[in-house]
């Protein structure tokens, strides 16, 4: 037992947990966890910290000494972390970066990555009757996101994935790393590869707000497909709407930020929150 054990609650230090990145000041994850601390009362704060590459490493070795429980990870410092990690789960060490750490009581650092935890959550949130393992996948994009998307959709039973990227080696990369069940297509022909495919996903940055619109047509895709865009500005891409006007389920990519959340806040502040309307409109509120 600690002194601090022996401290009225009322007395104690609130306890502290932030977000790394290069620059900060986009990031919707101090909106989304101090909503869940004021909603459920506990005495604690959530920070933005700014860090270089060059402050990154000295940074993250002081959090622990100005009371820190953890933090989050975000560009461009994942892959970064990997290595500064003391102990990584499967999932991150498979994704290749870290989103998610936590400073133990024995001064070690544990790393996680749950950008595909909250790529499932969501969609099982927004399109219930949705399972991976239902048909083909297609996956746009090679980059982090496509790699925790990529491990997910594996990790719950999809038989194929298709996955096509604007450089064709980078995801053959990928789909050397992860087996035979990925195949590339090329980028020109992943119009085509939406026949058939009952997921599809948006992984990269195309149909964001000031970004070119994603160049894929949904015509050919099963009337029981689920499409998915991880760009939440704006909230309804241009993939999506082509995807209702169509008649297809369109889950879009806030709730997946909202889900990767929820185990870090619950190993920082020992309580596991709910994503729901509340929180939703909390976040879009800037």
């Amino acid at each position: 037992m600690s002194e601090l054990d022996n401290i009225p609650a009322t007395h104690k230090a609130p306890l502290l947990a932030g977000v790394v990145g290069f620059p900060i000041d986009h990031s919707r994850s101090p909106l989304m966890h101090n909503y869940w601390l004021k909603r459920y009362g506990i005495k604690g704060h959530y920070i933005p910290i700014s860090l270089s590459g060059a402050e990154f490493v000295a940074g993250i070795r002081s959090l622990p000494r100005l009371g820190f429980k953890g933090v989050n990870i975000t560009i461009p410092h994942k892959v970064t972390m990997l290595g500064l990690a003391d102990t990584v789960t499967d999932r991150a060490a498979l994704i290749g970066a870290v989103n998610t750490i936590a400073f133990k009581p024995d001064g070690t650092i544990w790393a996680d990555n749950t950008d595909g935890y909250g790529f499932i959550q969501n969609m099982r949130q927004n399109a219930p009757l949705w399972k991976a393992a239902s048909g083909p996948a297609l996956v746009l994009g090679a980059g982090g996101a496509a790699r925790a998307v990529i491990s997910a959709l594996l990790a719950e039973g999809v038989t194929e994935l298709r996955l096509a990227n604007r450089t064709r080696q980078r995801a053959q990369l990928l789909a050397d790393q992860f087996g035979a069940k990925v195949q590339v297509v090329d980028w020109n022909r992943a119009s085509d590869a939406v026949d058939g495919a009952e997921t599809i996903v948006n992984t990269t940055s195309l149909g964001m707000q000031g970004q070119p619109d994603l160049p894929i047509m949904l015509d050919l895709a099963p009337k029981t497909a689920t499409v998915s865009d991880l760009v939440y500005t704006p909230l309804i891409t241009p993939l999506l709407e082509s995807a209702m006007a169509l008649g297809l389920v369109a889950v879009d990519g806030l709730g997946m930020l909202l889900h990767q959340g929820v185990p870090g806040f619950e190993q920082w502040f020992e309580h596991r929150p709910e994503v729901d309307e509340g929180l939703r409109m909390a976040v879009l509120d800037r």
